[in-house]
C-alpha cells in the first residue's frame, strides 16, 4: 500500500490551497530547536513574511496556522526523537516581545471555518504540551523574555512552569475583550480559573484590563511562577529547567526514533498511506476510510520494536489517521460524513495491544499508546459525522474498535459467519477521551456492571447478536437490508444542517463529567466561534475589520 510521497505546501497539486501538516525542523521558517539534554529549547522567531495567507505580516511573534504547524511538529518529534530530553524551554529570539498572539489581520481576512479549525488545532497542540508534561516526564517551561499577550500567554499558560522576566515592563495580558471583542480562543479562560486557580474577581479583572499585569502583581496573582531579573534570565532558565527534568526520576539514556516523512499520495479523490487508504465522493459528501491491521505479529520484545521505529505498524497508522483527519478537517469541508471500516486479522491487533499494554514501562510503547490517544481526541472533536461499518472478519479489535467507538453510529452486517468484533486491555482505560474515561465507560455512562461483563468478554470473538445484546453497535441489518439502510443513513445525514449537526455531535459524544479539555473544546470553543461571527467583530464597523485602521469598533450593546 506503500506510494511515493507527495504535494508540498505551496505545490500545484489538483488540490488547489492546500494546507500541508508535514514539515521538519530543517525547514522552519518561525522556531529554533536546540537539543542540550536534558533540556530542549523551542525559540519563537517568527517570519514576518511567512504567513499561509497574503494580506497580512506576522509582526511582533504573532502567529498563524503555519506557526502552530510548526509548534506541532517539534512537540511530536521532541517525544519520539528525543526521550534523553527531560524539559523543554518555549521563549521568543525577538528582543522585548515573547509572543502577541494570533495574528489580527490573519484572523479578520479568514472565513469562519477557517477561523474554527484553527482555533481547534491549536487547542489541540497546547493539550499535546501538557499530556507531554503530564504523562511522558517531558516537562514544558514557558520563559517570557517580553510582552505575552492573548494567544502568547495561552502558549505560555499550556507549560508547566511559567518564568516572567523582571524588567518592569514585561506584561502578561488576554486582551481580547476590551481591544478587540472576542474571547482568548485557546484555552485562556479556562486554564486560568481550573490550572492556575486564579480567583475569579483577579481573572476578570485581567482579562478586561487591554495592558495586562507585570511584575510581583502577576506573580501574586499566579499568573506566572516565578520573576527574574533580566541579568539572569537563561542561567536560572536552564537551572529550573533541570531542575523539572529531574521530577519524575525517569531515565534519559534512552535512544530516540525517527520521524521519517510519511509515505504517502494525496489528491482530490483519495488518499494513501500505508495501512490506511481514504476514497473521497464528492457527490454524496462521504469519505471511506479503510483501516488495515498488522500484516505480522509483534516484535520479541521492545527492543525490536525500537529497530522498526516509524514503520512499527500502530506509530505508522497513527501517523497515517492523524496527517488524513487533519487533512480533511481543513482542506475537505465538503465532506461531511466520515464513512470507517476496518480490515485486518483480530488476533494480530491483539496481540500488539497486548504487546504494548505487557511492555507499558517502555518510552517508545509509552509514547504510541499516548499518541493514539491524541489522535482518537483529534476524531472526537472533528465536526463531521462518523459512521462505523463492521461487514466481514475480525479486524474491528481492541484500539481499532476504539475508532469504532468514537464514531456517531455503529452498523455490523447480520448473519456473516466470520463477522466479529473483540475487544482487549486497551479498550478499558488506556486510551481515555478528554473527560478523562474510556469510550466504554462513556457510552455505558455510570453502568459499572456493563463495564464488569464487558472485561469477561475480553478477547473473545463477539457475533453480531452478542455485540447487539450488550449494546456495542447501533443496529445489525441482514445482507438483504444491508446496502439500504446504509445508504438511507449516510443520504438522511447528508440531508440535515451541518451547524445543527455539529451541535448535536459535540453535545452526544462527552457525556460524564467536565475536565479543563471538554470546557476548552465544548464551552469556550463554541462561545468563541459564535463571537466569531457576530457583526461585533466581523461586522463592517467590527473591532476585527478596523483593527489597527485608528477607528474604534462600534459595538452593539444589547445582550443576545
Amino acid at each position: 500500500m506503500s506510494e511515493a510521497n507527495t504535494l508540498v505546501l505551496g505545490a500545484k497539486s489538483d488540490t488547489p490551497s492546500r494546507v500541508e501538516f508535514q514539515t521538519s525542523p530543517e525547514t522552519y521558517r518561525h522556531w529554533q530547536l536546540s537539543i542540550d539534554p536534558p533540556v530542549a529549547t523551542l525559540s519563537m522567531d517568527v517570519d514576518e513574511q511567512g504567513g499561509l495567507g497574503a494580506g497580512y505580516e506576522l509582526k511582533l511573534n504573532s502567529y498563524d496556522l503555519g506557526v502552530d504547524i510548526e509548534l506541532y511538529d517539534a512537540v511530536q518529534r521532541l517525544r519520539f526523537e528525543h526521550p534523553e530530553v527531560g524539559a523543554v524551554i518555549i521563549t521568543s529570539e525577538k528582543e522585548r516581545v515573547f509572543c502577541a498572539g494570533a495574528n489580527i489581520g490573519m484572523l479578520s481576512a479568514a472565513d469562519h471555518m477557517a477561523k474554527v479549525n484553527f482555533c481547534k488545532f491549536t487547542n489541540e497542540t497546547r493539550c499535546a504540551i501538557e499530556q507531554a508534561s503530564g504523562e511522558s516526564g517531558q516537562h514544558y517551561l514557558a520563559v517570557i523574555n517580553g510582552s505575552a499577550s492573548g494567544g502568547g500567554y495561552e502558549l505560555a499558560l499550556a507549560c508547566e512552569h511559567i518564568m516572567l522576566v523582571d524588567d518592569g515592563a514585561s506584561a502578561v495580558s488576554l486582551p481580547e475583550v476590551p481591544l478587540l471583542g472576542v474571547l482568548p480562543g485557546t484555552g485562556g479562560l479556562t486554564r486560568l480559573v481550573d490550572k492556575r486557580r486564579v480567583r475569579r474577581d483577579r481573572a476578570d479583572l485581567f482579562c478586561t484590563t487591554t495592558e495586562g499585569v507585570r511584575g510581583e502583581r502577576a506573580l501574586e496573582w499566579s499568573l506566572v511562577d516565578e520573576l527574574v531579573p533580566a541579568s539572569k534570565l537563561d542561567e536560572k532558565a536552564r537551572i529550573r529547567a533541570v531542575s523539572l527534568s529531574q521530577k519524575t526520576g525517569t531515565s534519559r539514556d534512552a535512544q530516540g526514533i525517527n520521524l521519517v516523512p510519511l509515505v504517502r499520495k494525496i489528491s482530490r479523490t483519495a488518499l494513501r498511506y500505508p495501512y490506511l487508504k481514504v476514497d473521497i465522493d464528492s457527490t454524496t459528501s462521504v469519505a471511506n476510510f479503510t483501516v488495515c491491521g498488522p500484516d505480522q505479529s509483534p516484535p520479541v520484545g521492545p527492543e525490536a520494536s525500537l529497530e522498526l521505529g516509524a514503520a512499527f505498524w500502530p506509530l505508522a497508522l497513527a501517523r497515517a489517521l492523524d496527517d488524513a483527519i487533519l487533512h480533511l478537517r481543513t482542506n475537505r469541508p465538503d465532506i461531511s460524513n466520515w464513512v470507517i471500516r476496518v480490515v485486518g486479522n483480530g488476533s494480530l491487533i491483539r496481540a500488539h495491544d497486548d504487546f504494548i499494554v505487557r511492555h507499558g514501562g517502555d518510552w517508545l510503547l509509552r509514547e504510541i499508546r499516548l499518541y493514539w490517544t491524541r489522535v482518537l481526541k483529534r476524531l472526537d472533536v472533528t465536526s463531521r459525522s462518523l459512521i462505523a461499518l463492521i461487514e466481514a472478519g475480525d479486524g474491528c479489535s481492541g484500539t481499532l474498535f476504539e475508532l469504532a467507538l468514537a464514531c456517531d453510529r455503529i452498523y455490523m452486517l447480520d448473519g456473516n459467519d466470520s463477522s466479529a468484533i473483540s475487544l482487549s486491555a486497551m479498550n478499558f482505560g488506556r486510551l481515555p477521551m478528554a473527560n478523562g474515561l474510556s469510550r466504554l465507560q462513556t457510552r455505558f455512562l455510570g453502568d459499572s456492571s456493563r463495564i464488569t461483563e464487558l472485561r469477561k468478554a475480553m478477547g473473545k470473538l463477539l457475533s453480531a447478536q452478542v455485540a447487539d445484546s450488550l449494546g456495542l453497535v447501533t443496529g445489525i441489518p441482514d445482507e438483504i437490508d444491508w446496502d439500504e439502510e446504509v445508504r438511507l443513513a449516510i443520504e438522511e445525514r447528508s440531508s440535515f444542517s451541518g451547524d445543527a449537526l455539529t451541535g448535536l455531535e459535540a453535545n452526544l459524544r462527552f457525556a460524564g463529567p467536565e475536565t479543563i479539555e471538554t470546557k476548552i473544546f465544548g464551552r469556550l470553543s463554541a462561545w468563541q466561534n459564535w463571537i466569531f461571527q457576530r457583526p461585533n467583530a466581523v461586522g463592517p464597523e467590527g473591532s476585527l475589520r478596523l483593527y489597527g485602521t485608528g477607528q474604534r469598533a462600534q459595538f452593539d450593546k444589547m445582550r443576545v
